[in-house]
């Protein structure tokens, strides 16, 4: 996968141009994905390009807001397994930024995985297996179920103010999704995607999901695919051997910013050794 960097001094810019947005968009067609380097960039220049390239913006509710289009990356210190934004969610962002505000001096690269070539190196029992659609179970406290839904919900914009309507109003809103809501206000949720997908941006088969990724701030969920079959550990273990033959890693520096196609390319974390690294995020639909 070729490391596509847009340099200002290169490029011939001191800003994030429409002529550089046009370059990200390229790169983002061609290759899923490109990185920012030697912008002038602060949080209010990247909640701006976030906002030049994303319709609406999508949050996660189990993060830290840092501004109204971005918010903080902070999710422990191990290594995070590849994996799409918002994977497990209904409203899957199109597009994901990263902002390096301070660049960790070890360690701490993220990195980065086009599931385009992940499909392409499976054999071919593998390509139907995970061609099928998947079902995803978790139990989400309510704290963080009614912060997404406040977020996505058009009517709401604060969690203290969502009812039992406004889940009625989303779960018919959009398909392939379902709820139990249980006594202490936590929600079993059940949602139906595919591992295997089209880039909203380029098409292709991409394996394209959050099987490998983490669950820092949530249960971890439990995957059954369409033949009844529920996916195992050893199986997520080969898939992940397969996908680090396909990953290349970003060396941050400081005012980098790394945009992905999030319904194509993976994204992950090796481990965090400099604690004082800042990381953050901005996403959103097309």
């Amino acid at each position: 996968m070729t490391y596509n960097i847009i340099r200002a001094a290169e490029a011939g810019e001191t800003s994030v141009t429409p002529a550089i947005l046009a370059q990200i968009k390229g790169h983002l067609q061609s290759d899923g994905w490109t990185l920012l380097r030697g912008f002038p960039m602060d949080m209010a220049t990247f909640s701006a390009v976030t906002s030049q390239l994303c319709k609406t913006i999508t949050f996660d509710p189990a993060r830290e807001n840092s501004d109204k289009n971005t918010q903080k990356v902070d999710a422990g210190l191990g290594p995070i397994g590849l994996h799409i934004e918002n994977g497990n969610t209904p409203v899957c962002p199109d597009m994901v930024a990263f902002y390096s505000a301070r660049a960790a001096f070890e360690g701490s690269q993220t990195t980065i995985c086009d599931g385009r070539r992940v499909f392409d190196a499976f054999s071919d029992a593998q390509q139907q297996r995970w061609s099928q659609r998947m079902m995803v179970t978790r139990t989400l406290p309510e704290t963080l179920w009614k912060r997404y839904l406040a977020n996505e919900h058009p009517a709401i914009s604060a969690p203290e103010e969502v009812t039992h309507e406004h889940i009625l109003q989303f779960k018919s809103a959009i398909p392939d999704q379902d709820f139990t809501l249980n006594n202490d206000g936590s929600l079993e949720y059940r949602i139906k995607v595919s591992p295997v997908r089209a880039s909203a941006l380029s098409g292709g088969q991409a394996f394209a999901n959050a099987i490998l990724g983490p669950s820092h701030n949530y249960e971890p969920p439990v995957y059954t695919l369409d033949d009844g079959s529920t996916v195992a550990k050893d199986e997520i273990e080969e898939l992940g051997e397969i996908a680090e033959t396909c990953t290349v890693e970003i060396n941050w520096q400081d005012g980098d910013v790394a945009i992905i196609d999030n319904t194509r390319v993976m994204h992950g974390r090796r481990a965090i050794k400099d604690q004082e690294r800042q990381l953050f995020i901005g996403m959103g639909r097309l």
